[in-house]
């Protein structure tokens, strides 16, 4: 078992002290020997609810992975794999995903020898049968949002996956809805249920929620004047159809919004692009159909707003449980046409929002204070943050003020610089190398 600081890891990751939810799951999971099931409301820490215990109770000398993290996505799973490299435990990890190939993260898979294994089940279960991935030495496994799993028919998928570990000693499944039955081949034993759900309250009292009338069964006009008025705020507005999203998107990029799109027709790197552009704020909107309702680690999101109403209660929860997370505000907005009707699940104080007139003056789009650049060097070229920061100061003529968040991946990196320096950088850093190597800086759009 390693000996974790878990001061040191909530400094890092900039929180002051676990919920009751985390506190009672880490007590579960370290102290007991029980299975441990976590029912705990979107946006309340259910991956660090299971991180920080995990993280204590694996062998950091071994070169074998002990841990295997079941997510229904990749979002989640490359989310998931970010926290825990975040936490600088030492303990090493591992996102494994469909759409790239297999054999790529086999040789990563080799070099890295990682203790935990975030994966969606048929990634997984490609591993396990080529052999890339050893069973014998996994105690444990976790399936995050186990619901979701279920609902994308990775019944059959998952079942195989937990047949072939053999020597597991404990389960630990979680969800931010109450799943009616846990399927027979996870083989729960005897378990410890964590409920914190709230019974007939799918939107907590820490979100404001607005009915906003359209008009037109065409809603855009209507969803322009509203995003008109929250300014600069960072807003999710759902959809239920892919189409949709593309149609909406581009309808508000053309009134002068700096949005992201993102929907599960996207490739793999569209998708990485425009989450990284809105959660450092280089877009104000995430123009998303429901498959950004879950998994998305973006801690402030001020307004999620229903373009579609959604279709169940759980894809209310999954939506609003966007915002206000943690112990923050949100807002959320239903845009209602003409002919439909609030779905009887949306309870609370609903209040009208009216919105201004189209010819009222001084009301202009609020554009972003940052822009995200792609980098094409990563940590597999040797260029750690320090080196982008100073071949951005260096190269671009920026101050250290000028830049955001970076994140460096294996092969790239994505930077957040203001906009007003954006195209000085990408002028003066055209042809330039970066640690003695040329590499590609390019406005991410």
């Amino acid at each position: 078992m390693k000996d974790v600081n878990i001061n040191k890891v909530l400094e890092k990751l900039g929180i002051d002290s676990l919920n009751a939810m985390q506190q009672e799951s880490q007590e579960c999971m370290l102290r007991g020997r029980n299975d441990v099931v976590v029912l705990s409301p979107t946006g309340s820490g259910k991956t660090l609810a299971y991180l920080l215990p995990l993280v204590q109770m694996l062998n950091a000398e071994s070169e074998e992975v002990q841990a295997l993290v079941i997510v229904p996505g990749r979002e989640l799973a490359m989310q998931s794999d970010g926290v825990l490299k975040s936490m600088g435990t030492g303990i090493r990890s591992q996102a494994c995903y469909g759409g790239r190939a297999a054999m790529d993260e086999h040789r990563v898979l080799k070099q890295n020898r990682p203790h935990v294994v975030f994966g969606t089940p048929g990634r997984l279960n490609d591993h396990l049968d080529k052999g890339n991935i050893d069973s014998y030495h996994i105690k444990y496994i976790i399936i995050d949002e186990f619901d979701k799993c279920l609902e994308m028919g990775f019944l059959n998928e998952m079942s195989r996956l937990v047949g072939k570990l053999t020597n597991l000693q404990r389960r630990f499944l979680l969800s931010a809805t109450d799943a009616e039955q846990i399927p027979q081949f996870v083989e729960m034993r005897r378990t410890d249920r964590l409920d914190y759900l709230i019974d007939d309250e799918p939107i907590n009292d820490r979100v404001e929620v607005f009915r906003v009338d359209s008009p037109e069964k065409d809603k855009l006009a209507t969803l322009s004047r509203l995003l008109l008025t929250l300014g600069d705020t960072q807003s999710i507005v759902f959809l239920n159809y892919r189409d949709s999203v593309e149609r909406t998107d581009e309808y508000l990029r053309k009134q002068g919004f700096v949005t992201s799109a993102f929907h599960g027709g996207l490739e793999q790197r569209q998708r990485e692009d425009a989450l990284y552009k809105f959660s450092n704020g280089s877009s104000t909107v995430l123009v998303s159909t429901d498959l950004a309702s879950r998994g998305l680690d973006i801690p402030h999101i001020d307004n999620i707003i229903h373009y579609h109403l959604p279709n169940t209660e759980d894809a209310l929860v999954h939506r609003v449980g966007r915002t206000a997370r943690w112990d923050q505000m949100g807002k959320t907005f239903f845009i209602v046409g003409p002919e439909e009707h609030l779905p009887e699940f949306v309870e609370g104080g609903i209040k009208d929002y009216s919105l201004p007139s189209l010819s009222r003056e001084g009301v202009g789009v609020s554009l972003p204070r940052m822009a995200t650049l792609y980098i094409g060097k990563g940590k597999k070229d040797k260029i750690s943050k320090g080196d982008i920061v100073g071949y951005l100061c260096k190269k671009g003529g920026l101050e250290p003020s000028d830049i955001g968040r970076i994140d460096v991946n294996d092969r790239y990196a994505y930077a957040a610089v203001s906009c007003k320096m954006v195209q000085q950088v990408l002028r003066l850093t055209r042809g330039e190398k970066i640690k003695g190597i040329r590499t590609v800086v390019e406005l991410v759009r």
